[in-house]
C-alpha cells in the first residue's frame, strides 16, 4: 500500500503555498486599499497607549507618527514582496520545477514567519506588551499565520524522490 506519492506531496505543496500567497496577497492589497484600518492598529501598538502603562515599559513606546508610518509601510512592502515571492514559489510549483519551487517557497514562507514570528508575537506581542491591550491586541492572529506557514514549509521540505511501501503482513 502506498501512503504518499510524489504526485500527491507536489500537489499538496503547490496548492499550500497557493493559499498562503493569497492570504499575503489579500493582506497587503488590503493594507494598501484601506491603508487607515490598520495604521490605527500599527500606531496603538507602537504607542503602547491601551497597555497596562507601567512606567518601567512605556519608555519603548513609539509616539511620533512619522516613524509609526514609516513602519506600518515597512510592512506593507514586507507582505507585498512575501506575496509575490510566494506566487512565484507557486508559479515554479505548477510548472514542476521543484528545486526552485521549493527554494522560492521556503524565502516567502520564512518572510511570513519572520514578519508574524518575529515583528508580531516578539516585537509587537512582547517588546510593546500588545498582549496587554484588550483592544490592539493581534497575537492570536499572528500565531495562527506564524502557525499555518510553518506547517506549509514543512511539507514544502517533506522528502518526495521516492513513494514508500507500508508495511503488510
Amino acid at each position: 500500500m502506498t501512503t504518499t506519492t510524489p504526485r500527491t506531496l507536489h500537489l499538496t505543496a503547490t496548492l499550500l503555498t497557493a493559499s498562503v500567497a493569497l492570504y499575503m496577497a489579500l493582506v497587503a492589497f488590503g493594507n494598501i486599499t484601506d491603508f487607515g484600518t490598520n495604521q490605527q492598529f500599527v500606531r496603538h501598538v507602537l504607542a503602547m497607549d491601551t497597555t497596562f502603562k507601567d512606567e518601567d515599559l512605556m519608555w519603548r513606546a513609539i509616539t511620533s507618527t512619522g516613524l509609526q508610518d514609516a513602519a506600518y509601510v515597512a510592512i506593507i512592502v514586507w507582505e507585498t514582496v512575501a506575496a509575490l515571492v510566494l506566487i512565484y514559489g507557486t508559479y515554479l510549483w505548477a510548472r514542476r520545477d521543484q528545486a526552485r519551487a521549493r527554494r522560492f517557497a521556503t524565502y516567502g514562507l520564512l518572510m511570513v514567519m519572520l514578519l508574524f514570528g518575529a515583528g508580531f508575537i516578539a516585537i509587537g506581542g512582547e517588546w510593546f506588551s500588545m498582549w496587554q491591550s484588550k483592544t490592539w491586541n493581534g497575537l492570536d492572529a499572528a500565531t495562527r499565520v506564524f502557525v499555518f506557514s510553518g506547517i506549509v514549509l514543512l511539507v514544502n521540505h517533506l522528502p518526495s524522490g521516492q513513494t514508500r511501501q507500508a508495511d503488510t503482513p
